[in-house]
């Protein structure tokens, strides 16, 4: 579920089936951590700066993050896609499905 602006995407962060949880330094909070690990899962998360004690993480996993966000900047230069014109979830995951579509399309 998108956020507003000016609210954390962090308050909507859920864990499904998976097995290792990629995300930057602003999901670095311990009650997130803490439910990734009881779901079974592996947080690949990096601690902030002003953390006291490190977090450890897998860097060369955490190097791929790169792709999620190329993937999201490609959809966004869809004009409709980025601004969200449509009101109903059903059809813009269906606009979503077709940039997607012609974004890739080799």
């Amino acid at each position: 579920m998108p956020t507003a602006g000016d609210k954390s995407g962090i308050t909507q962060a859920e864990t499904k089936d998976c097995r290792y949880v990629l995300a930057d330094k602003g999901y670095d909070s311990d009650k997130l951590l803490a439910k990734i690990r009881e779901k079974g899962a592996k947080p690949v998360i990096p601690g902030r700066k002003s953390r006291k004690k490190p977090i450890r993480f897998d860097k060369v996993r955490y190097k791929f993050r790169w792709m999620v966000e190329a993937v999201f900047c490609r959809l966004k230069d869809f004009r409709r896609v980025a601004t969200r014109y449509d009101k109903r979830a059903r059809n813009f995951l269906s606009t979503l499905a077709i940039a997607t579509i012609v974004a890739y399309w080799t």
